[in-house]
């Protein structure tokens, strides 16, 4: 029988406890707060991340360093090496070269390891929506399925992906060149909450603005309502960086439409929460 394990880079929010509980491995990604360089292995505790968010709200500069091919085959060559195939949730491609660096690597250790493959996914997402696939992963897995396919299923069903997000400002989707200079002025007016989505190119666009943050949050769960689609297994997640308030309040919104969904909660990764600040708030599903 084959032998593979699932990995996701620590760019992706997931339940610590099924995290723990389906053993999901992660890649790990170095980020900074002010002047003090950090490696994120895993899903930070709750003590990390109200520093991290506090940090930002007292002005440290956040910024995040990309994951280099040399980097990933040194993460998987020990598993490749005992005889397992490797199938990996990226962070989206629209956002950083995560994938493209995983997809170098592939072919390096392939020749290393001709007897086993490593399956990189570009999630053409983040945060909560590389939850839902792992989550995905692991029940194709336990249904008996192969890391092909596996990675077939999970590719298919990228498109169907949707995030939904607000933020506090743009000012750090700007900084990180995730958003142009114009599009962060005109978005950050007192009281103002930019609405944002994951295109199908795995890239942010802003879609709205709402005043105040319960406006905004519901204005997400709308949008989620007008996009979901029951029919595709799969969890919803709702993430936010420090903000637990406003998250339970969107999650309890999305329950309430769909009493008989899986709606998990998540903290925000300080690998976003990086680029977005703290404060936002996220919808991740499977949908039309």
């Amino acid at each position: 029988m084959e032998k593979y394990v699932i990995f996701m880079d620590v760019s992706g929010d997931l339940d610590p406890a099924y995290a723990a509980e389906k053993g999901l491995c992660f890649v790990p990604m170095q980020y900074s707060l002010g002047k003090e360089m950090r490696v994120c292995s895993g899903i930070e505790s709750e003590e990390v991340l109200k520093k991290f968010y506090d940090g930002q709200r007292n002005g440290d500069l956040t910024q995040t360093s990309q994951i280099t091919p040399y980097m990933y085959e040194e993460y998987f060559d020990s598993y490749m090496k005992d005889g397992y195939s490797i199938l990996y949730i990226a962070l989206s491609s629209g956002l950083s070269s995560t994938y493209s660096a995983a997809c170098v690597a592939k072919e390096t250790l392939k020749e290393k390891y001709p007897d086993v493959d490593l399956y990189p996914v570009d999630s053409k997402g983040a945060t909560g929506g590389m939850g839902v696939l792992v989550e995905r992963a692991f029940s194709n897995k336990e249904k008996g399925m192969t890391a092909k396919e596996n990675y077939e299923d999970i590719v298919s069903v990228v498109p169907h992906l949707h995030h939904w997000l607000m933020v506090q400002d743009l000012f750090y989707l700007k900084r990180g060149g995730r958003v142009s200079a114009t599009t962060a002025v005109l978005g950050t007016v007192l009281g103002i909450k930019p609405i944002l989505m994951i295109n199908k190119e795995g890239k942010l666009d802003t879609i709205a603005k709402k005043r105040g943050n319960k406006n905004a949050a519901l204005h997400l769960v709308q949008l989620f309502k007008e996009s979901y689609d029951e029919t595709i297994e799969g969890v919803i997640y709702v993430s936010d960086g420090d903000a637990k308030e406003l998250g339970d309040f969107t999650a309890d919104e999305v329950k309430k439409l769909y009493p008989n969904a899986v709606v998990k909660r998540a903290s925000l990764s300080p690998i976003i929460g990086a680029h977005t600040g703290p404060g936002m708030v996220i919808i991740c599903h499977l949908g039309k």
